[in-house]
């Protein structure tokens, strides 16, 4: 059950890593379309080449049209996207000053208590996520520029929320296993 929860996780947090590096591709696309439109724009194109600058210009040099409206989409997509491995290999931020000096059991219990509430969150993030993306779909919404449904972000982020809602709750079950068996099953705060 743990290969096929870890398989998964790692899947989608591949998934979301693509989507950044097109969102940082995008990105300097753009960018770099923003500069040299501004730079076709200024004096020196318009006074020393003003029919290629004219030219380039209407090629299309520029910035990249509802480039803001994809990488939000595309961001938010990928934060969900790595939730479920973070949850799975136990890799969450975590300030454990506190936690070194207790016992291995009363650690395994707060592991315990972090894990299902934190389950429980996923599942209402999830819960909200397909409330508001059925709420976008029936309002018709779309987005400014590229006028694409805003409920195809919500759907995208509800994948991901989805498996991290389902990993979530895989491990907080796995969690009680080891609070009552008084062993560690999963991977706690360690790189794997």
């Amino acid at each position: 059950m743990y290969n096929f929860f870890n398989g998964l996780s790692r899947y989608i947090a591949y998934l979301g890593g693509l989507v950044l590096i097109a969102l940082i591709l995008l990105t300097c696309v753009s960018v770099v379309g923003r500069s040299l439109n501004g730079l076709l724009h200024g004096a020196f194109f318009s006074s020393v080449a003003p029919s290629f600058a004219q030219w380039a210009i209407d090629s299309g040099i520029g910035p990249v049209n509802g480039d803001f409206e994809l990488i939000e989409a595309g961001v938010a997509f990928s934060i969900f996207a790595f939730l479920p491995l973070c949850q799975i290999t136990g890799s969450h931020a975590s300030v454990d000053i506190f936690t070194k000096g207790l016992s291995p059991s009363v650690n395994r219990l707060l592991q315990f208590t972090i894990d299902t509430i934190f389950a429980l969150v996923l599942l209402l993030i999830a819960v909200q996520l397909y409330s508001g993306m059925h709420s976008k779909i029936r309002s018709g919404q779309t987005t400014l520029l590229l006028e694409y449904p805003v409920w195809w972000g919500y759907a995208f982020c509800m994948i991901g929320a989805t498996i991290a809602a389902v990993v979530g709750v895989y491990v907080a079950f796995v969690r009680a296993a080891e609070l009552f068996g008084r062993k560690q099953i999963l991977p706690s705060g360690q790189r794997q």
